[in-house]
């Protein structure tokens, strides 16, 4: 059958089994996170814990928190989610929130919510409201931005890749409605100095929010564990909401995460009211309409049965295998751990000009590992979790491997991903890099699906 023939839907329906066989053939062509190679994207505990998640989520697989009235299940199982996962990041009964459909909508919310506080409080003169986040903000708070209107102030990062608390302080203006901060960045798994940015939000009266969308599930466990972890919950005065993915570190289904606010004052701008539609009054507490039951079943199960002592076991194996693979990569001479991340997330990259890092990546992939690429500086990632413990000396080997074979190979450099990566990561106009990738996106979006490899 062609391309456009497949595309249609069919005059007769087909089997059932000659379905799910084409399904099934369509996902041998994925990454396959099971072998333990693939660096992100996924969060696997094994088949037994998959199996369980998937059991939960069929419960309620038609379920919909559109309207908690109809399923009272789901609002009981959302409520139970918030609470567990406020005392979790050591909020008070007063903290306050929603489950979302993953850690984008946990960051778009509070671009909305902190912008409609500053309207309803008048609190500067123009529309024109302002955020304020570090460089290595996840790129889920600049289409927050782009999307309602609120301009984005990039804070200059320190040279162990936090934050520079006295940047923020000196971008602060009228226009600021919201200042962000990471716990950890996605790019370094660094946390960023959340105490001292406590202390400016508090005295320029502005909400600092905390994006631990990584870390929420995986911190307060390396805490309990003895792990050194700087302040970053609502311990610290001035944080006023953090976000943290239950389908992440938590090991939940997707999509699932949690928007959490310190009290009521500021969660009531997040909603959304509609009163005179001819359908009905309208109100949505989140972004988007239809909740869907499984993910949210399948979350609270996750919770329920890991328990704090299956997450610290987790946490503590996870943070094993992250040290010995740190110690595999700062074994080679020419690679380098940039900073010192807290937890199980990290980015490695070259100390030698012989060694272009984008060329080891083309080699790792070679050997079969999918390697996260990062710019600004150039740098492979890793996010590491438990499948992983069972891969570090391989991992070592090709590694070191692929380190020897581009520095004996300088030419790679400027060949296939590496060129093109290297290029993208020095182009000086940023436009141009933007205009290029949108035309990716429409032939991969286009009527036929022109994939850009």
């Amino acid at each position: 059958m062609s391309d456009n023939e497949s595309a249609k839907i069919p005059e007769k329906g087909l089997p059932r089994s000659e379905v799910l066989e084409t399904l099934r053939n369509l996902k041998g062509e994925d990454a396959n996170y099971k072998d333990s190679k693939l660096w992100s994207l996924v969060y696997y505990l094994g088949d037994e814990h998959t199996q369980f998640l998937l059991e939960a989520f069929s419960l309620f697989f038609s379920e919909n928190l559109l309207n908690p009235i109809a399923f009272k299940s789901l609002k009981r199982l959302e409520h139970e989610i918030v609470r567990m996962t406020a005392s979790l990041l050591s909020g008070d009964t007063n903290v306050v929130g929603t489950v979302t459909a993953g850690g984008t909508e946990s960051c778009l919310l509070p671009v909305v919510a902190y912008r409609e506080r500053a309207f309803a409080k008048h609190l500067f003169r123009t529309k024109k409201p302002e955020m304020i986040a570090p460089e290595s903000v996840h790129v889920a708070w600049e289409k927050g931005a782009h999307y309602f209107g609120v301009k984005m102030v990039h804070a200059p990062l320190r040279s162990d890749l936090r934050v520079d608390v006295e940047a923020v302080k000196k971008l602060i203006n009228k226009h600021t409605v919201l200042i962000v901060a990471s716990a950890p960045s996605y790019p370094h798994g660094v946390i960023d100095p959340i105490a001292e940015l406590g202390k400016v939000a508090q005295e320029y009266d502005i909400p600092l929010h905390v994006d631990s969308c990584l870390g929420g599930f995986m911190l307060p466990f390396l805490e309990k564990l003895g792990y050194k972890i700087p302040p970053f919950d609502f311990r610290v005065p001035g944080v006023t909401s953090i976000s943290a993915d239950v389908h992440k570190y938590g090991y939940g289904a997707k999509g699932l995460s949690v928007v959490l606010y310190r009290n009521m004052d500021y969660l009531k701008h997040q909603f959304f009211v509609y009163e005179n539609w001819p359908g009905g009054i309208f109100i949505s507490p989140a972004l988007l309409g239809t909740r869907p039951g499984g993910p949210i079943a399948a979350g609270w199960a996750a919770m329920k049965t890991l328990g704090m002592d299956g997450y610290c076991d987790v946490a503590q194996r996870t943070m094993n295998t992250t040290v010995a693979l740190e110690k595999g990569i700062q074994s080679i001479p020419e690679l380098k751990i940039l900073s010192n991340p807290e937890m199980s997330v990290f980015a490695y990259g070259s100390k030698s000009r012989k060694v272009n890092i984008f060329a080891v990546g083309d080699q790792m992939e070679e050997k079969g590992w999918f390697v996260d690429r990062l710019q600004r500086p150039e740098a492979l990632h890793a996010i590491v979790t438990l499948p992983h413990e069972h891969i570090v000396d391989e991992f070592t080997n090709d590694l070191k491997e692929s380190v020897e074979y581009v520095r004996n190979h300088p030419s790679l450099a400027v060949k296939g991903n590496a060129a093109l990566y290297g290029m993208i990561a020095k182009v000086p106009l940023r436009g141009m890099v933007k205009k290029e990738a949108l035309k990716i996106m429409e032939k991969m979006y286009g009527p036929d699906m022109t994939m850009p490899y």
